[in-house]
């Protein structure tokens, strides 16, 4: 699975208009009924003034996985939850990219590593 965390912090954000942010300082964004979910560093959203309140570390599962595999989510989710880890997870076309409570990311990776090396 090899997790890798990646540096700096990540927050989710709402907005009604994507024109307000350019796209290369998009991590991610879904769009909802209530507006565009953003996922941002938060340098880049407190500098535009957007509210959050959730700060994440970001875990990059570097593995390839398939958009069609099973029980990959469930295994990982498992894992985090024995340590009380709660995730939010996107799910891109070759990875799988984990958003964690800031303070939780060493122990998060230390969870995917102990996942990792026991299957």
């Amino acid at each position: 699975m090899q997790p890798k965390l990646n540096e700096g912090e990540y927050v989710f954000c709402l907005v009604a208009d994507l024109s307000v942010i350019e796209l290369d300082a998009i991590i991610g964004f879904f769009k909802e009924e209530e507006g565009y979910t953003l996922i941002l560093q938060k340098e880049t959203a407190d500098r535009l003034n957007l509210s959050y309140g959730y700060v994440a570390a970001w875990i990059t599962l570097t593995i390839h996985s398939s958009l069609e595999a099973v029980g990959l989510t469930a295994a990982f989710s498992a894992a985090l939850a024995k340590h009380l880890i709660s995730c939010n997870v996107v799910a891109g076309f070759y990875h799988d990219h984990l958003f964690v409570a800031l303070n939780d990311g060493q122990k998060a990776i230390d969870a995917l590593n102990e996942l990792a090396n026991n299957s």
